[in-house]
């Protein structure tokens, strides 16, 4: 990269990261879009989205550091998915860190470290290849709330959106057994805090093996007090069938007009179907714009969110680029489609 007297060109210069200024039809769907709706991606240290949220073209390692606080500037990205802290734990001071960096309304989303969700050992975090040896702390609930929650919701404080435990693929070892396997998981669950420092803990259950996603399974964690998170991935089936599992866990309508959700709407949008990951990455990659629409995805998800604000819930959802190919721009669709629905 060349470096001159007047900044790095291809940095965006050497003063604050900016935010992409926001067009009319920006500010207006958010301001429409209902307080209680928290659209965002998974992260936000990608350089191919100057223009859509930072205003100029920065290094992926300068937008990790210091891109947090243009992307909150963007009308619709109320929320950010963070992943750090599921290769490593955080310490309470590094989540504030983040905190500080966002306005009031911002909400974060955060993954579980893999030591507290994954059966196993791996060669590399969330990988399919060959187990090394059994995870001590797996499902390990005074670990997790030493480790993750309390440091969590402590440096978040407000701020602190959905906890989410995103369980890797589990061996055959474990899902032979599923019923044992759910009383685990609900037990786990069961012990870890429901709050901490006037904080109310969320926790979002995200599976990667289908054969789990049964009405026990919905209920037990229900009843543990936890929330299914819609993972929408090739592993699993699409967005209606897990929402139709939703619709188990929290019971019948008991209204006119439709079912209610008992909880908050949480959901991943991990990947576009019939995709694997790196397939993924190399196919949409710099993620700038939509290659592969998911219209019937997006159609099933603005219902949710529809749901959700009819229950008096929050309804966060986070997408990944690997989705569509530009995780901004596949929220600004649900955007759209969310204003254009409440005008029917």
């Amino acid at each position: 990269m060349t470096h001159s007297i007047f900044g790095d060109a291809q940095d965006g210069g050497h003063g604050p990261i900016e935010a992409a200024a926001a067009s009319e039809e920006l500010v207006r769907l958010g301001r429409q879009l209902p307080d209680q709706v928290y659209l965002g991606t998974s992260s936000w240290s990608f350089p191919g989205w100057h223009g859509l949220v930072y205003e100029n073209e920065y290094t992926e390692a300068r937008l990790a550091r210091e891109g947090l606080v243009a992307y909150s500037r963007h009308p619709l990205l109320r929320a950010v998915g963070i992943d750090r802290g599921y290769y490593q734990t955080l310490a309470a001071a590094d989540w504030a860190r983040y905190a500080r960096q966002v306005p009031d309304r911002f909400r974060f989303v955060v993954k579980a470290p893999s030591m507290i969700t994954d059966a196993v050992t791996r060669t590399a975090p969330n990988s399919e290849r060959q187990a090394e040896s059994a995870n001590p702390h797996f499902l390990d609930a005074a670990y997790a709330s030493e480790r993750f929650v309390i440091p969590a919701l402590e440096g978040l404080g407000g701020k602190a959106g959905p906890l989410v435990l995103q369980f890797a693929p589990l061996p055959s070892g474990l899902t032979r057994n599923a019923h044992a396997l759910i009383e685990r998981i609900a037990e786990f669950l069961a012990k870890l805090p429901p709050s901490h420092a006037g904080v109310k803990a969320v926790y979002a259950v995200e599976i990667r093996n289908p054969e789990l996603l049964t009405p026990r399974f919905v209920h037990r964690i229900r009843e543990a007090g936890a929330r299914l998170c819609l993972g929408i991935h090739a592993r699993m089936p699409g967005a209606a069938r897990q929402a139709a599992a939703l619709r188990t866990m929290d019971g019948p309508a008991t209204q006119a007009d439709g079912w209610r959700l008992a909880g908050p709407l949480v959901v991943r949008w991990n990947l576009h179907a019939g995709l694997g990951y790196e397939q993924a990455r190399t196919r949409y990659a710099p993620f700038n714009r939509l290659l592969d629409t998911d219209v019937v995805t997006r159609g099933q998800l603005v219902h949710l969110i529809r749901v959700a604000v009819r229950s008096g819930q929050s309804a966060f959802v986070m997408v990944n680029n690997k989705a569509e190919g530009c995780a901004p721009l596949s929220c600004l669709e649900l955007a759209r489609a969310l204003a254009d629905r409440a005008r029917d």
